[in-house]
């Protein structure tokens, strides 16, 4: 590695690594040259990528982590910044989608989704802003979904959860100094097992016929990556992806 490259180099979190877009971005991420910091719930998944990245050269720890416990969150950051001195970049990806119509009343779900999707957003905001703030930079990555922009049958729960990720993302980016950067990204379908969680016999139909049509997570990944390698003056708010098919 050159000292150019060194210097462009970066501690990144990741939640929601094990599978989908966490799992590509941390390949990509780490394959760039940046130390990669895993958390997810599947510890032995995340052990498998920690492998292949290492096998390929790449840089990458791992930390089972549940998004929903605010405190195990907070020292999923704390140990990242102990080991390697600062954290650059966390990726709030962690999310779950069992959809289902709302008269079909699967409240469990509903709370599931509220759990990971927005309170293991805060609880990422919260563990690694108090860094950002000591160290006068860092940089925040939401992944959302296009259910931010649109609302669909079976899927108003959800697409609500990731309105507000949308909105606080959005929100932190406008509260927070401008040495600290702010994107949300908003994939349409990709190909992952995140819609394997749907157990309601009407939602997982009509979700086999909407995901007809799908772009790999490797997309989401590049996307990713274009936004924290900017210079540090360019904040890449928003960037949208989907299939060129999906309307």
């Amino acid at each position: 590695m050159t000292t150019s490259q060194a210097v462009l180099t970066k501690v990144v979190l990741i939640t929601g690594a094990s599978s989908g877009i966490g799992r590509a971005t941390a390949l990509r991420l780490a394959r760039e040259g940046h130390q990669v910091v895993l958390g997810a719930r599947r510890e032995d998944r995340l052990a498998m990528i920690a492998q292949e990245i290492e096998a390929a050269g790449g840089k990458a720890g791992v930390r089972r982590l549940d998004v929903t416990d605010r405190e195990d969150v907070a020292a999923f950051a704390d140990a990242a910044a102990e080991r390697h001195g600062r954290i650059d970049v966390i990726v709030n990806n962690a999310g779950v989608m069992p959809l289902s119509r709302l008269d079909a009343l699967l409240t469990d779900q509903w709370d599931q989704m509220i759990g990971a999707n927005v309170r293991g957003l805060l609880h990422g905001i919260a563990a690694a802003l108090p860094h950002f703030q000591r160290q006068g930079g860092g940089h925040f990555v939401t992944v959302a979904s296009i259910g931010a922009h649109q609302v669909v049958p079976t899927g108003v729960v959800y697409c609500a959860t990731k309105y507000a990720a949308w909105a606080i993302t959005e929100g932190l980016r406008q509260e927070l100094d401008p040495s600290i950067r702010v994107t949300t990204v908003s994939p349409g379908v990709v190909e992952s097992d995140l819609a394997d969680s749907i157990n309601d016999t009407l939602a997982r139909e009509a979700m086999r016929a909407y995901r007809a049509d799908a772009v790999p997570p490797d997309s989401i990944a590049d996307a990713i990556s274009y936004a924290i390698g900017q210079p540090p003056g360019v904040d890449v708010n928003e960037l949208v992806i989907r299939p060129a098919r999906q309307r």
